[in-house]
């Protein structure tokens, strides 16, 4: 994807004023909708089983980039799954069996749990997903996308599998380490890649400098997680974080008139950079709040990660069609 014709960037976009509160850029004004990326967590949130190839249909099916988790097993097949062990996601297992993970096993004996009956009966006898099994699903399908977030693979078999299935320009590769991120680049230069954090204004100021002294190497996308203040706990619990680890003080963020953490002068601030930079800019707010994207998108956020990629569709249509731009 070349960010800067699909988002409309200007080269001489200014770096902003650090004390921006809203945005002079909204997304109707300047990508279709049509072209608006969003991120389907762990293949389609909350409405399907987790990170099987029918989990990354529905995401597509929905106008979203699917995202998928990526582990390694014993035998030295990549497959999606995000957790370090069976414990969540695998019914009526040992609790040895619980305890262990996707690299404990071989593919073999992997494909005999059943990943699907957690969530549903309608989903019961389905099984983990090779993400070559992702890869010919998005054959002969360019519009379908697919967020590949790093667990535990290695790269060169990973950059393998991604040429052999001719789908470089179709994954978006994400790590919340820029080390990663730029060894990947080297290896897959046609795809996109994403790099995540999380922390409140004073942590993530450090690391985005840190960042500059690189010029952003590598980075084409970039993810913010957001923690609406009015639920900050609840958000904190689903993220599995805490208020020590995003470097905030939690009652004082709760006191707080800005409805999130980090703040809304400080998503501006990093938006106006970003697009000067041509990164596109997503954010992953923890809540199910429909009311948090219009604010969102009032900052300048250009793209999001969801696990109600349904809900978050729909708000984004009725922005668009608040600010009078065409929805199809």
């Amino acid at each position: 994807m070349n960010l800067r014709l699909a988002l409309g960037l200007c080269a001489a976009c200014p770096v902003l004023p650090s004390r921006a509160t809203v945005s002079d850029w909204i997304l109707p004004d300047h990508v279709p909708f049509s072209q608006v990326i969003v991120q389907s967590h762990r293949g389609a949130g909350v409405l399907a089983e987790e990170n099987t190839v029918h989990a990354f249909r529905l995401g597509w099916s929905l106008g979203t980039y699917a995202e998928s988790d990526l582990r390694t097993t014993r035998d030295g097949v990549i497959v999606t799954f995000h957790d370090d062990n069976f414990s969540r996601v695998v019914q009526g297992v040992s609790p040895a069996l619980a305890r262990q993970g996707v690299k404990d096993l071989t593919y073999a004996e992997l494909m005999k749990l059943d990943v699907g009956a957690w969530k549903g009966d309608q989903f019961v006898g389905r099984h983990v997903s090779k993400l070559s099994d992702a890869f010919a699903a998005m054959t002969g399908h360019p519009g379908r996308h697919l967020y590949l977030d790093i667990k535990n693979v290695d790269f060169a078999s990973l950059a393998a599998e991604v040429h052999a299935a001719h789908v470089e320009a179709q994954i978006v590769l994400a790590s919340p380490k820029p080390a990663e991120i730029r060894a990947w680049k080297q290896l897959v230069p046609e795809s996109d890649t994403l790099l995540w954090m999380r922390g409140g204004d004073r942590v993530l100021r450090a690391r985005i400098d840190a960042l500059r002294k690189t010029g952003f190497a590598g980075i084409t996308q970039f993810q913010i997680h957001v923690f609406p203040n009015r639920t900050l706990d609840e958000a904190m619990r689903t993220a599995g974080t805490t208020a020590k680890k995003l470097g905030i003080s939690a009652a004082a963020a709760r006191a707080s008139a800005d409805p999130f953490t980090p703040s809304s002068a400080f998503l501006a601030e990093l938006g106006r950079e970003l697009r000067a930079r041509h990164i596109l800019f997503q954010v992953l707010p923890y809540t199910d709040d429909p009311g948090v994207y219009a604010p969102l998108l009032d900052l300048g956020v250009m793209s999001f990660a969801t696990d109600h990629p349904d809900i978050t569709m729909r708000e984004i249509k009725a922005y668009y069609e608040r600010h009078h731009a065409p929805t199809r």
